[in-house]
């Protein structure tokens, strides 16, 4: 075990948490210990679990943090055409998922039923579908209240698909991502009175 480090609380946790995202990233979930991430971290096991609990915790930390990352880096800009902007956001989270394909795989099959974590991956989506409704010409509260329910379904159909892919590449990342772009215009196009991509074609 390397020398410990002092640090401040905050910094500590970072530190462990950058720990875990590497190791969640390299393993599969069963195969990351607790003694492991405080080995590579350079720690003892007690001040591991003074920080967290168990793994689980460990886990649901690593992956708020997560989605917080993914949603900063899907901001939307109106400045830019709706195509653009699901461009930018889905390549964003497909290359996130590519490289860390068994954290993706832990939240969403490993820990499926786990409720702190499936609520983290909720809200990433809430707020996800909330930017959208943000950027698309809605014409009043009926059309956006339909629009909000096909975008919530959609955001689901992106994370059943994104997580398939995980597990057999069928298609190219950009042809992953073209899928769900045609997918969305396609749910949200009759309901809307504007086409919000008239170049795109189906």
């Amino acid at each position: 075990m390397p020398p410990r480090q002092r640090l401040r609380p905050t910094e500590r946790r970072a530190q462990l948490l950058a720990v875990a995202a590497q190791l969640f990233a390299a393993r599969p979930y069963d195969e990351v210990l607790m003694e492991d991430v405080a080995e590579h971290a350079g720690v003892s096991r007690a001040l591991l679990y003074q920080h967290f609990a168990n793994k689980r915790d460990l886990f649901a930390a690593l992956y708020q943090q997560v989605a917080e990352q993914l949603l900063a880096r899907t901001r939307l800009d109106p400045a830019e055409t709706l195509v653009e902007q699901l461009t930018e956001g889905l390549d964003a989270h497909i290359e996130y998922f590519a490289e860390n394909r068994n954290t993706v795989l832990a939240a969403n099959r490993v820990l499926a039923g786990d409720r702190v974590v499936q609520t983290i991956i909720a809200g990433e989506l809430d707020a996800l579908r909330e930017r959208l409704l943000g950027v698309l010409p809605l014409a009043d509260d009926k059309t956006r209240e339909a629009v909000s329910g096909a975008l919530k379904s959609w955001l689901v159909f992106v994370q059943v698909l994104c997580v398939d892919w995980l597990t057999k590449e069928t298609c190219t990342r950009a042809e992953l991502r073209d899928v769900c772009i045609g997918a969305v215009l396609g749910a949200i196009r009759p309901l809307l009175d504007e086409d919000p991509a008239p170049d795109w074609l189906p």
